[in-house]
C-alpha cells in the first residue's frame, strides 16, 4: 500500500538575499545596488531594457556610412611609408626638372612664348606621374598582398563603399599634391624667364596647366587604382600601368612604314605623354587638343573603376 505524496510545484530559483524593503530579485536580473531605483524583472529570453539579455550598450550605436570608411581610408594611407615615398618622389621631380629647366633657359637667349613658359615642367609632371601611379596600384594591391582586405571588407561589408573611399582619398590627395607642386613650377618659372617671352600667359593657360594638369594626374592615378583592383597583384599591375604610359610612344617610332603608318600616328596622338602636353598647349595635328585630353582620361578611369567594382563584389577576397 503506497502513501499519497504531495504534489511538488516548480519553485522559481532564488538569488542573492534581500535586503529588508528591497523588492525580490528575478533571474536575468542585474543585482541591485543599495540606493539604486529598482529595475523591472525580466525572465531569461524576455525582451528586457535593451532586447534579449538585458545588455544596454554604453556606446552609441548608429549605422555606417561613406563619410566612416572616407576617415579609415585617410588613416591607412597616411600612415603607410610607400605613401611618403611615392608623393615625396613625385613632388622633388616635378619641382627639381622644372626649376632646371627654367634655369637653363634663363641662361640662354631663346625667345618663349607664353605656352613655351608653362611647357617647362611637362617633363617633370610626365615623370613624376610615375610615382602616383605606383601609389595608386598599392593603395588596393598591397591590402592583397599583407591579407588586410579580409579585415578591411570585414569591418565594412560594402566593397563598393570601401572602393568609393580609396577613390576619394587617392584621388584628392594626387590632385592637391601635383597642384602645389605644378604652382610652384608655373610660378618660379615664370618670375625666372618674364624677360624672355613675348607675351604674358593667360588666365585659362593657366588654370588648364595647374588645375587641368593635376586633375589629368588624379584621374590616371584612379586608373592605377582600378588595374590594382583588377590585377590583384602589385608587381603585375604596376608593369601594367608603365606599359600603358610607355609603351604606345616607343612603339610608334617603330612603325614607320607606309604599311602601318597609320597605327603608329594614332599611337602617338593619343598616348599618355602626348595628351598631357596638350594640357600645355603642345598642337597635335587631328588630334587631341584643348580639354579632349582630360575627358579621354576621364571615360579611362571611370570604365577601369566600373570594372574594378564589378569584380571586387563577385570575387572572394
Amino acid at each position: 500500500m503506497t502513501t499519497p505524496t504531495t504534489p511538488q510545484h516548480p519553485v522559481p530559483p532564488q538569488g542573492a538575499p534581500q535586503q529588508p524593503g528591497q523588492a525580490p530579485q528575478q533571474p536575468g536580473q542585474a543585482p541591485q545596488q543599495p540606493g539604486q531605483a529598482p529595475a523591472q524583472p525580466y525572465w531569461p529570453g524576455q525582451a528586457g531594457p535593451g532586447g534579449p539579455g538585458g545588455y544596454v550598450s554604453p556606446v552609441p550605436v548608429r549605422a555606417a556610412h561613406l563619410g566612416d570608411a572616407v576617415v579609415a581610408e585617410w588613416t591607412k594611407i597616411r600612415s603607410l611609408r610607400s605613401t611618403m615615398w611615392t608623393l615625396g618622389t613625385m613632388l622633388v621631380t616635378v619641382i627639381g626638372l622644372g626649376l632646371t629647366w627654367s634655369l637653363l633657359y634663363s641662361n640662354s637667349d631663346e625667345v618663349l612664348s607664353a605656352d613655351n613658359v608653362l611647357g617647362v615642367g611637362a617633363v617633370g609632371v610626365l615623370l613624376g606621374m610615375i610615382p602616383v601611379l605606383t601609389l595608386g596600384v598599392l593603395t588596393i594591391s598591397s591590402e592583397y598582398g599583407t591579407g588586410l582586405v579580409r579585415t578591411t571588407l570585414t569591418a565594412c561589408p560594402s566593397r563598393s563603399r570601401v572602393l568609393t573611399a580609396k577613390a576619394i582619398v587617392l584621388g584628392s590627395l594626387a590632385f592637391v599634391t601635383t597642384l602645389v607642386a605644378t604652382l610652384l613650377v608655373a610660378m618660379i618659372s615664370s618670375a625666372l624667364l618674364s624677360d624672355r617671352i613675348t607675351e604674358d600667359p593667360t588666365t585659362g593657360e593657366w588654370f588648364k596647366a595647374t588645375v587641368g594638369v593635376s586633375l589629368y594626374v588624379a584621374l590616371a592615378g584612379l586608373l592605377a587604382l582600378a588595374v590594382g583592383t583588377l590585377l590583384r597583384h602589385s608587381a603585375g599591375a604596376i608593369t601594367t600601368m608603365l606599359g600603358l604610359v610607355l609603351f604606345p610612344p616607343l612603339l610608334s617610332l617603330f612603325l614607320q612604314s607606309d604599311a602601318v603608318e597609320k597605327i603608329g600616328e594614332v599611337l602617338l596622338k593619343y598616348s599618355i605623354p602626348m595628351q598631357l602636353f596638350t594640357l600645355y598647349g603642345a598642337e597635335i595635328d587631328s588630334g587631341p587638343s584643348g580639354w579632349d585630353a582630360l575627358w579621354i582620361m576621364l571615360a579611362l578611369a571611370a570604365a577601369a573603376t566600373a570594372g574594378a567594382h564589378l569584380a571586387l563584389n563577385k570575387r572572394d577576397a
